[in-house]
């Protein structure tokens, strides 16, 4: 289990990026939301979804969300 946060800032392909805590691309605090403790980068990338339309998981921390 870990935390997970999405980018509040949109990529320049327009998605909002999840990242599992302690990734080397955070945003930083005042750009990312902070979506809870899951088991898996697919259940943040699912809730991130309430808060934005388009969003993929990091393919560095969130590789089993990457779809882009």
């Amino acid at each position: 289990m870990a935390r997970y946060y999405v980018n509040r800032n949109a990529q320049s392909t327009g998605e909002h990026e999840v990242h599992k805590e302690g990734c080397y691309r955070m945003p930083e605090p005042q750009n990312r939301r902070y979506l809870g403790y899951f088991s898996n980068a697919k259940e943040a990338v699912r809730v991130a979804r309430i808060f934005f339309n388009n969003v993929d998981g990091c393919y560095y921390c969130a590789s089993e969300a990457h779809k882009r």
